[in-house]
C-alpha cells in the first residue's frame, strides 16, 4: 500500500477522487481533452489502479469525464449521439432547405425571447449588433451575426429549440455556405439594412413585444433568403459564362 508524504496511507478511492478533482479544476490533466491512462494516473498519484478506476467511475457519473472503449477517457460531458449525425445532415442540405427551416423556427425564437430575455441578454444583443456593422471583413461579420442569432435563440429559454437551432447554425461553418452569404452581402446597402433589421428585432425584444419581434425576424430572414437566391443565380450565370468561354 502506498504511503503519503506524512506516512499516512493514501491507497483509497476517496483520496483518489479528491486528487483527480483538484487536478481537473486546475486544468492539470488532459492533453487535448484526453486524460492519461489509468496506469499513468496510478504512477502519477501513487494510488492503486483500483482506486483510480473507482474515482473515474464517480467522475463519469457526474458528467465531468466520459470514456470511449478503445479510445480513452476525455474531459467534459459525453457528446450527444445526435451530434454524430450533424455533419451528415449539414453535408446533405442546401441553403434553401436551411432558410425554410430558419423561417419557421427563428421568428418563434424571437417571440419567446421577447417574453423571456433577461435585461443583460438584451444589452449583449445591442453590443453584438454594433460589432457586426463595425467589423471590417466578411468573416468577422459572419461570426458576430451567428453570435447574435444564437443569443436570441438562447434567450428564448427552450433547450429543444436551441438544439435544433445549433444544428442549423453548424451550416455557417461550411465554406460553400459562407461564400454564398458573402456574395449575398456584397451589395453596398446589405450590411446597413441588416443592421437596421437587427435593431428592430432587438428593440421589440426589449419592449417585450413578441408579435413585433417575430415579424421583424421573419422580414429579416426573408430579405436574406432573397439575396441568397439572387447570389446563387448570379453565380450560376457567371459559371455558365466561364464554361462557354473555355
Amino acid at each position: 500500500m502506498v504511503q503519503g508524504k506524512a506516512g499516512e496511507a493514501h491507497d483509497n478511492s476517496s483520496y483518489a477522487l479528491d486528487r483527480l478533482r483538484e487536478l481537473l479544476r486546475a486544468g492539470e490533466l488532459g492533453s487535448e481533452g484526453r486524460l492519461p491512462t489509468e496506469r499513468a494516473l496510478t504512477d502519477m498519484l501513487g494510488i492503486s489502479r483500483r482506486a483510480v478506476r473507482r474515482a473515474l467511475e464517480v467522475l463519469e457519473s457526474e458528467g465531468l469525464i466520459w470514456r470511449r472503449q478503445g479510445s480513452g477517457t476525455f474531459i467534459g460531458e459525453r457528446p450527444s449521439e445526435w451530434s454524430n449525425h450533424v455533419s451528415a445532415i449539414v453535408a446533405g442540405t442546401d441553403f434553401m432547405e436551411i432558410m425554410e427551416v430558419r423561417l419557421r423556427i427563428e421568428p418563434q425564437l424571437a417571440q419567446l425571447a421577447a417574453m423571456r430575455a433577461k435585461p443583460a441578454d438584451i444589452v449583449k444583443m445591442q453590443e453584438i449588433a454594433l460589432k457586426i456593422i463595425e467589423s471590417s471583413d466578411a468573416d468577422a461579420r459572419e461570426l458576430w451575426d451567428g453570435t447574435l442569432h444564437r443569443l436570441i435563440a438562447q434567450s428564448a429559454g427552450n433547450q429543444l429549440f436551441l438544439s435544433i437551432f445549433d444544428v442549423i447554425n453548424r451550416v455557417r461553418q461550411d465554406e460553400a455556405w459562407r461564400a454564398i452569404r458573402e456574395r449575398a452581402r456584397s451589395s453596398g446597402d446589405a450590411v446597413s439594412i441588416s443592421f437596421a433589421q437587427h435593431k428592430i428585432i432587438i428593440e421589440a425584444i426589449a419592449e417585450r413585444d413578441p408579435v413585433r419581434a417575430g415579424e421583424a425576424m421573419r422580414e429579416h430572414l426573408l430579405m436574406l433568403q432573397e439575396r441568397l437566391i439572387r447570389a446563387t443565380s448570379l453565380g450560376s450565370v457567371e459559371q455558365g459564362s466561364l464554361s462557354e468561354a473555355s
